[in-house]
């Protein structure tokens, strides 16, 4: 089996997984919580919901970094960091930088603590919830770069 194949598969799976799911909880879960939950129930209520998928957030980011990497590597794409043209991998990379920062580093050693510490639970959620949009929205300009870029659009 061809090497490249198969790591874009993992690389597309992954990306649809990771970008897929913080687009649900984005659109889904948290507007659900901010129209059931009191406002100071709602830090608490995310953070019992995400304790169930953070887990598959880690590992679709890592397989997505892994994928990405090897495919760069593979096909000998280093140069494409150095031309403004290719701005989506260059959005990917960062993407996926604050993504593995926030799920490895920030959540464990830091924002799980916050989250249930809160002393103003109702600003964190709605700072919390603009994060989530801003990163949502950046991970589709990506997927549509990346996708529109591979394919001659830019």
């Amino acid at each position: 089996m061809d090497d490249l194949a198969l790591a874009r598969a993992i690389h597309v799976i992954a990306v649809l997984f990771w970008i897929g799911g913080v687009g649900f909880v984005t659109w889904v879960i948290m507007p659900a919580l901010r129209a059931s939950e009191r406002p100071t129930d709602r830090l608490v209520r995310f953070h019992q919901i995400e304790g169930r998928f953070a887990w598959q957030a880690r590992i679709w980011v890592m397989l997505a970094g892994a994928s990405g990497l090897w495919l760069i590597y593979r096909a000998d794409m280093w140069s494409r960091f150095a031309e403004i043209r290719f701005w989506w991998m260059h959005l990917m990379v960062a993407l996926w930088a604050v993504f593995a920062l926030m799920l490895f580093v920030l959540e464990p050693l830091v924002l799980h603590h916050r989250m249930t510490q809160s002393a103003t639970p109702e600003a964190d959620f709605a700072r919390m919830m603009r994060l989530h949009q801003v990163l949502t929205l950046l991970g589709v300009v990506a997927i549509l770069g990346a996708v529109g870029g591979s394919h001659g659009l830019f």
